[in-house]
Order: C-alpha cells, then sequence, then structure tokens
C-alpha cells in the first residue's frame, strides 16, 4: 500500500486536474497567484503532477524538502494548489544532481525577475529559482532565501519521509515547521492554512 501522505497527494493532484480541465485559462502562473486564493486559480493547476519532478530528483538521489500547500496536502490538507515548492540544502557539491534532475523532465528556469536561466548548477546556487515543467512550476529555494527569524536550515533535518511501493521517497516539511513557515509569510491563504494544519494531528514517526 502506498504511505498515506503519497495517497493523499496522488488524490488531490488529479482532483486539481479535474477541477482545471473544465475552466477557461487565466494566463497566470504560479508567480501571480492570488494571496487568498492561492495558485489553484491559476493556469498552474492546468495538468497538475507533481509525481514526474518528485521521481526524477528521487532518480538522481537529490534530497530536496517539498514545502508549500504540496507540503500541506501531505499533512491532510483539503486545500488544492496548482505549485510545488521545494528547499534544499544549496551546497554546490548537491547542484549537479538537481540540475541533472530537472534537465531531466525538460524544467524551464528563470530568476526573480522572470529571465530565462540555464538548466545547469549555477543556476541552482541562487536563493530562489522558479521553474516550469510539464507537471508542476513553482519555487526551489534554498536556506539564504530570507525567512525572517526562521532558521530553515533546521527544517531539513525535521523532514518526514514518504515511500510507496515502487521505492519513490518524497521528503517533506514536518507540520510544526510548515506552520511556522506560514505564520513567517503571513498571506491570507498562509495564515488560514497554518490554522487548518495545527487542527490536525501531530505528525506520523
Amino acid at each position: 500500500m502506498i504511505d498515506e501522505p503519497l495517497q493523499r497527494l496522488r488524490a488531490a493532484a488529479r482532483r486539481t486536474r479535474e477541477l482545471a480541465t473544465n475552466r477557461a485559462g487565466t494566463g497566470l502562473g504560479h508567480e501571480d497567484a492570488d494571496d487568498d486564493v492561492g495558485t489553484i486559480g491559476t493556469d498552474g493547476a492546468l495538468g497538475f503532477d507533481p509525481f514526474p519532478l518528485l521521481e526524477a530528483l528521487h532518480h538522481h538521489g537529490v534530497r530536496a524538502v517539498v514545502i508549500g500547500q504540496v507540503a500541506g496536502i501531505m499533512h491532510g490538507s483539503t486545500e488544492l494548489t496548482g505549485d510545488l515548492d521545494l528547499l534544499w540544502d544549496g551546497a554546490p557539491e548537491h547542484a549537479p544532481a538537481l540540475a541533472a534532475a530537472f534537465a531531466s523532465i525538460d524544467a524551464r528556469l528563470t530568476d526573480e525577475k522572470g529571465g530565462l536561466l540555464p538548466t545547469r548548477p549555477d543556476s541552482f546556487l541562487r536563493p530562489k529559482v522558479s521553474f516550469t515543467s510539464p507537471g508542476a512550476g513553482g519555487d526551489c529555494c534554498t536556506p539564504a532565501l530570507p525567512w525572517r527569524d526562521l532558521r530553515v536550515r533546521e527544517f531539513l533535518d525535521h523532514a518526514i519521509s514518504a515511500v510507496d511501493p515502487g521505492g519513490l521517497v518524497v521528503h517533506y516539511a514536518s507540520r510544526e515547521d510548515l506552520i511556522r513557515m506560514r505564520h513567517a509569510l503571513g498571506r491570507p491563504k498562509d495564515l488560514r492554512r497554518a490554522a487548518e494544519l495545527a487542527a490536525l494531528a501531530p505528525d506520523h514517526p
């Protein structure tokens, strides 16, 4: 049986695709998301499937931690999303594998101003790089990105791992750390989702 967090994510991605299929395109990408509605209201929801990238990261031995609402869904949040946000340690020696994983699914990288970046190791050494891929778009961040007073590097050590029968391992932020990140961002959707997470049962072992 697939680990329950991955079952939740697969089901949520399927519902997102079904919802987006029945509506007109918005012309909005994940970077244009409303602070209340989130990326479910953008074209990022069209064909949303985070698993091709998650599988590529696993195949290339990359330890990237899922953050944002995809992690929230894995903990039991009922809100849908249209993007996939990741946190990795930013170590230069890990960047080649990360670049290879993104290149393997033909991901497109952009900087904070929307300029195209080559899919190579040095592009990922920025505090944040945005990406789009056939299944999902989002942000790939390092602890160098300002997170107010949060010690985000520690969140990498707190991450939980979910495993499916095929051996896919997906690392995702702990519920407590995800709540802290939500409060640090402070947007309406973050505070709403933080309250939902706080009402859920504690993390499984």
